[in-house]
């Protein structure tokens, strides 16, 4: 079975450029590149078509990535990172190379695992960063980042908010219902945002503790490789050692991670977009309808010219958030502006992209020719990056804010 990504020209080769990025940050692409190329690519219709189940979880990928090094990027080397200067931007390069072929692979096992849990893990008292992140940079544990439950996703508001624990002798009592809680079938250990006296506080829970029960993974559109289920809560014992975020302060904590899981989304959304974009431009040049090739047509010439123009500047943008967040500046409102434009190109482009394709465009496998078209899942996979972590509509409020004064806004 061939895929439509076999021999497909990179047209960023041509239209775009790392003249600006540090000679740091273009060895991570060209390392990631060679990854993703050897690794995901061959495999990019399994793991992008799978069915959500538990045995679905692709472990022998998050251990081929973390014998490449690549968890170690974000990290500094006392826990057994690189100590890159641009390490934010280093993650953000790997994510756009991964997502060119497996934006479920991208999305579940770096942005949740490395950027969510890892950053967080990252922020947490000494005794926790010291023993479970560099366990999670050698791919020795599956983390999984937990906020959202079925009430409470973008608004995780203390009045949202129902999954509570209670001070016992040596700890906490946890109790609640977590909701779309990616890999959390596989997990060993999940980042918990939770009330502890009507205060946000966050938790290190042992997935294995008694109290801890894991539903089955959601059936979901698309970004099927991305395992979340439901997690039931039921009288967890937490010990006082792994409070990662003390009461009044562990929703900073999951912002802070939520904001560069954002640079994340971005970056993965510009993968999407330039995969969909190289689809529409190699079809462009062999396809001939009306005795002229459809890139002679000038409606596509000025819509791909357009999705150029989109996809600079989106790349730009998740570049210019990363490079804030290795500057030790909050990278805001960047992060929530490349989140929009990355997220929204993804689905933009590869619309157009299906569309010039025709009938070619629409088929999962065309049976005839023994070909799977990368397409079909790119559309699926993109719609959520408008959605999680952050819906879009909050990223625009978030931006007016700044533009316009909280106190216009609210």
């Amino acid at each position: 079975m061939s895929s439509s990504l076999d021999g497909l020209p990179r047209t960023s080769d041509r239209l775009y450029d790392d003249l600006l990025l540090p000679d740091e940050t273009i060895a991570v692409r060209t390392e990631a590149r060679d990854f993703a190329t050897r690794v995901l690519a061959p495999r990019s219709a399994e793991l992008n078509c799978a069915e959500e189940s538990r045995h679905a979880f692709p472990r022998d990928i998050l251990s081929a990535m973390a014998d490449a090094g690549l968890y170690q990027l974000p990290f500094g080397a006392d826990v057994g990172g690189r100590g890159l200067q641009f390490p934010m931007l280093a993650a953000a390069t790997l994510l756009e190379e991964m997502a060119y072929f497996s934006p479920g692979v991208a999305s579940a096992l770096y942005d949740g695992q490395a950027l969510l849990v890892g950053r967080t893990l990252d922020a947490a008292p000494q005794h926790i960063r010291g023993e479970y992140l560099p366990r999670l940079i050698r791919g020795e544990i599956v983390g999984s980042f937990a906020t959202s439950e079925p009430a409470a996703s973008t608004d995780l508001s203390a009045e949202a908010m129902l999954t509570t624990a209670i001070r016992v002798s040596g700890g906490l009592r946890l109790s609640g219902r977590k909701r779309w809680i990616t890999h959390s079938c596989a997990a060993d250990i999940m980042t918990t945002l939770c009330l502890v006296d009507g205060q946000h506080a966050m938790l290190l829970v042992d997935m294995h503790a008694d109290g801890v029960v894991v539903g089955e993974p959601d059936k979901k559109m698309g970004n099927r490789l991305q395992l979340t289920s439901d997690i039931e809560l039921i009288d967890v014992f937490v010990p006082d050692d792994h409070v990662i975020a003390e009461p009044g302060r562990g929703l900073g904590a999951a912002l802070a991670s939520l904001t560069l899981g954002r640079i994340g989304v971005a970056a993965m959304g510009v993968g999407m977009a330039q995969c969909a974009f190289d689809h529409a431009a190699a079809h462009m040049r062999r396809r001939s309808a009306f005795g002229s090739q459809l890139g002679a047509f000038q409606h596509w010439q000025f819509r791909m010219a357009e999705h150029a123009i989109a996809l600079e500047t989106a790349r730009s943008l998740y570049q210019k958030a990363a490079r804030k967040s290795d500057a030790g500046i909050t990278p805001e409102p960047e992060a929530a502006m490349a989140k929009v434009v990355g997220s929204c190109i993804a689905v933009d482009v590869t619309r157009d992209a299906i569309q010039v394709h025709g009938g070619y465009g629409f088929v999962r496998e065309l049976t005839a020719e023994g070909t799977t078209n990368h397409l079909e899942s790119i559309w699926r996979d993109s719609k959520v990056g408008e959605i999680y972590e952050g819906a879009n509509e909050v990223q625009l409020w978030s931006i007016a804010r700044v533009a316009l004064g909280r106190d216009l806004t609210g």
